[in-house]
């Protein structure tokens, strides 16, 4: 019985020290301001929308060029839509 109250007021403290840890780490790093969260917010859909833009672009180039109706611009949004999805995810992981 004895062993098992030890046990039990272990864990109560260990969850204690816990709180307190969370709770000083909370007060040191205060949460982003709404604007910086929507600064954040506007650089990842740049960081998605631009790649998109220019396949678009470099597509009906050489669509144009090359007589090919949208064979080109497709795959061209598709590739752009890739790259600007990996960029926004590798930004948001480094942060």
């Amino acid at each position: 019985m004895a062993a098992d109250r030890d046990e039990e007021t272990d864990h109560t403290a260990d969850a204690a020290r816990r709180s307190a840890h969370r709770e000083k780490l909370a007060r040191e790093t205060p949460e982003p301001s709404f604007g910086s969260r929507m600064g954040q917010i506007g650089i990842l859909g740049w960081a998605i929308v631009t790649p998109i833009l220019l396949g678009i672009v470099l597509g009906r180039l050489a669509d144009r060029h090359f007589g090919t109706g949208i064979f080109f611009s497709v795959p061209a949004i598709f590739i752009g839509a890739a790259i600007g999805l990996h960029a926004a995810w590798k930004w948001m992981h480094r942060q």
